[in-house]
């Protein structure tokens, strides 16, 4: 008799799985993936410094949580409620995010201080809580370079994948690593000049797959304020805007769709 390897099961008849398609009748187009959407109805997570909740470039959130130590136990423990932005950066990206998604519900998950800085541990939770909150999209515009860090981060994101849950990264503005935007499951992104939500380009070599505008930019920040900034970090989130747009109209489709109808519809698409 032959013997049958492991998780072959899982496509015998009866255990198959019933997979949703794209439904085209024609090529991915623009019209199709966001035409008439908003964003209505997704949930996004700033995973980052907080988010200036009433920003007039932001709106109202939708919900918000910190991520701390706990003094006494160590352990990671969140705070649900109104934070400020500790910093700026977390506004930024929500702002910019807004632009391609304006009706999304938008998440502040803080998990930096003051200074742009976090611990790994800290981050790591930020990242569960959006899984376990169901976020569609998760815009993380962080990443941490420590090669002890790899393999947690990689099974995050494996888990983030396999959950429905898109990431996206943005790369390191030096030139070194940073996870989790190393890894194949997250949309990793880095920068171009150009101010238009959706104009952005793919890239098929590592380690960044998607540009997007980040140079330059005009963007949001603390006290209602608006500067102009360069960095990665601001071109990750005219991703997830774009992401957030389309899971509006076509919701249910998984990460690998959405990477696939990213890549369909980049401006040097042939």
């Amino acid at each position: 008799m032959t013997w049958t390897p492991a998780w072959a099961w899982q496509f015998a008849e009866g255990h198959r799985s019933e997979v949703e398609g794209l439904g085209l009748a024609g090529p991915i187009s623009r019209d199709w993936a966001w035409d008439g959407a908003t964003g209505a109805g997704v949930k996004v997570a700033v995973i980052d410094s907080g988010v200036e909740d009433g920003h007039p470039a932001v709106g109202r959130l939708a919900g918000a949580v910190a991520v701390e130590i706990d003094g006494e136990t160590g352990e990671t423990v969140y705070v649900d409620g109104p934070h400020e932005d500790r910093f700026g950066h977390g506004t930024a990206c929500a702002g910019l995010v807004r632009r391609a998604a304006p009706d999304c519900d938008l998440y502040s998950v803080r998990v930096l201080g003051a200074n742009l800085r976090g611990r790994a541990a800290v981050f790591a939770a930020g990242v569960r809580w959006a899984l376990a909150n169901g976020m569609q999209v998760a815009n993380l515009s962080l990443g941490t370079g420590r090669a002890s860090q790899f393999s947690a981060f990689h099974r995050l994101a494996d888990e983030a994948y396999f959950a429905g849950c898109t990431l996206v990264c943005a790369v390191n503005n030096m030139p070194a690593p940073s996870y989790p935007s190393e890894f194949a499951a997250v949309m990793s992104v880095a920068s171009i000049r150009g101010s238009d939500p959706f104009e952005y380009y793919y890239n098929p070599a590592p380690p960044a797959e998607f540009g997007a505008p980040g140079i330059g930019v005009e963007v949001p920040w603390t006290a209602g304020r608006t500067i102009h900034a360069t960095g990665n970090s601001f071109a990750a989130p005219h991703i997830t805007g774009l992401i957030a747009r389309l899971l509006s109209k076509h919701p249910g489709l998984t990460p690998f769709q959405v990477k696939t109808v990213l890549h369909a519809l980049a401006s040097n698409a042939r």
